[in-house]
């Protein structure tokens, strides 16, 4: 299903990055409630920008704008345009409602992509922890619909396996009594066949060929490390260009790229700005100039 795009919150979404200001959207999408959203970063009139559609943690369900904003902020540092998402939670709205609506705004920033990005505008998705799963999804349901196109997908502390059972989650909660990334997979889950879906569970896709190049970092002490790491693997196997990092920097991930009294990655936030700029420029073709544009086949 196609969206209908609203002039309100494009027109809006395209003064504030003129501007240079955060500014809360609703983005109106066919069939379901509009969603709210929130446009970070700036671009000069005749720049080119890589947009991003991003996807906030908080294990499938907590969070909203607010907790975006750590991370959104470093990706607008980095010279991204970004809109971050308010998608729906679970248990109200289990899978597959967050991924649907996910993707219905993809189709919308995608049709915005040159007000809001540019001309020739990359789109790009970013999430981190359960955000990650959702940029994962949205990006097969992209690559199966074959529409609209993603130039690549950031993936921070992806929250990938249900399982819940690494090593590096092991560690991160022995002392907790209950697991709350368990608990998100339960209530995010909404029967046994989930589970088995690789919309659900990115990470047990059978085929991830033809997928967006992807980014994928976490922390040493990360309790997501492994399970992200696995998929990054994968994803190579498959044929897909993946840069992963391990930064030995970035502590007490992934909450703190969601948790709002946070400022996210004090130490870890000049390299992971590096890394999200060196990968919009693997990424992005390089951009025409505009004498000579006229002799560049479209």
């Amino acid at each position: 299903m196609s969206t209908v795009p609203s002039p309100r919150s494009a027109e809006a979404a395209a003064r504030a990055v003129a501007q240079g200001v955060e500014a809360d959207l609703s983005i109106e999408l066919p069939g379901r409630e509009p969603v709210s959203a929130r446009a970070y970063g700036q671009r000069a009139k005749g720049d080119v920008a890589p947009l991003v559609l991003h996807f906030h943690g908080g294990t499938f369900v907590c969070g909203g704008l607010d907790n975006g904003r750590n991370v959104a902020r470093l990706l607008a540092g980095a010279g991204a345009v970004v809109v971050s998402l308010a998608y729906p939670l679970a248990p109200q709205s289990p899978f597959p409602e967050p991924i649907e609506v996910g993707y219905a705004a993809l189709e919308w920033l995608y049709k915005q992509r040159t007000k809001l990005g540019g001309k020739g505008a990359k789109v790009y998705l970013a999430g981190e922890e359960a955000g990650g799963n959702l940029t994962a999804a949205v990006a097969l349901i992209a690559r199966d619909r074959a529409y609209p196109p993603v130039a690549g997908q950031i993936l921070l502390s992806p929250m990938l396996d249900p399982c819940a059972g690494t090593a590096s989650l092991r560690n991160a909660t022995s002392d907790e009594p209950e697991c709350r990334w368990a608990s998100g997979w339960k209530k995010y889950l909404n029967g046994p066949s989930s589970t088995v879906h690789p919309y659900a569970v990115p990470s047990g896709s059978l085929r991830l060929s033809s997928l967006a190049p992807a980014l994928v970092l976490v922390g040493a002490d990360d309790a997501m490390r492994d399970e992200a790491l696995t998929f990054a693997g994968r994803l190579r196997a498959a044929g897909i260009e993946v840069t992963s990092s391990v930064l030995p920097s970035a502590s007490n991930w992934p909450k703190a790229l969601y948790d709002p009294e946070s400022t996210g990655c004090v130490d870890c936030a000049a390299t992971v700005q590096q890394h999200f700029r060196e990968f919009f420029s693997a990424t992005m073709p390089p951009t025409v100039p505009s004498g000579a544009a006229a002799n560049h086949p479209s």
